[in-house]
């Protein structure tokens, strides 16, 4: 049974569409990250100012947020109109007020006890289009969750993760579609793309 723990409830922010023009122009918003890579040419750049060589040193820490899972942390945060989204390994997701760290929400995949994968248990991020996040689980599965409550709205088997596949990296949403990686070569099994509607 899939579970969602809503802490906040996230009515209180306002949420704008995600749509595939928003991402294509993400440089348009900088205080925005859209996507794994910050925008679709994978810069991995920010183009805010506020931060600079003459001011660095003097940076604090804002607030802390407590993962329940003790794995590596390897997600690039999405950050949309104010709301952090991170990924906790093995296929968690949780929803953040940027600001103040106050969780929206939490989304805990199930554990399945016998997925054989190479390299720990690991997500690397989400994809957003509309109001829909995007997550590939360390099981082979792309989930699609409401970005306002954190409940799941499909749930699509990629590959059987029996086989040794999983699906531990960012997807990326392009205009109608959703593309995602799987992993398993190391087990002898051919990687392959899938793309969603």
């Amino acid at each position: 049974m899939i579970r969602t723990l809503t802490i906040v409830l996230a009515a209180a922010t306002s949420f704008a569409q995600v749509t595939h023009e928003r991402l294509t122009d993400s440089s348009k918003e900088p205080q925005n990250w859209l996507t794994y890579s910050g925008n679709f040419q994978g810069h991995r750049f920010s183009a805010l100012k506020q931060i600079d060589t003459s001011n660095v040193a003097r940076l604090r820490p804002a607030w802390v947020f407590q993962m329940d899972l003790n794995f590596r942390l390897e997600t690039s945060p999405l950050i949309v109109d104010g709301v952090m989204y991170i990924t906790e390994p093995p296929s968690n997701v949780s929803a953040l007020d940027a600001r103040t760290g106050r969780p929206f929400w939490r989304y805990k995949r199930p554990q399945v006890n016998d997925v054989v994968h190479c390299c720990g248990h690991v997500n690397r991020g989400l994809a957003i289009l509309g109001d829909t996040l995007f997550l590939g689980t360390i099981d082979a599965h792309m989930v699609a969750l409401d970005r306002a409550t954190g409940r799941v709205r499909w749930d699509v088997p990629m590959e059987s993760y029996k086989s040794g596949y999983s699906s531990t990296g960012a997807p990326l949403a392009l205009k109608d579609k959703v593309i995602s990686g799987i992993a398993g070569g190391e087990f002898g099994v051919r990687g392959f793309i899938s793309a969603f509607d």
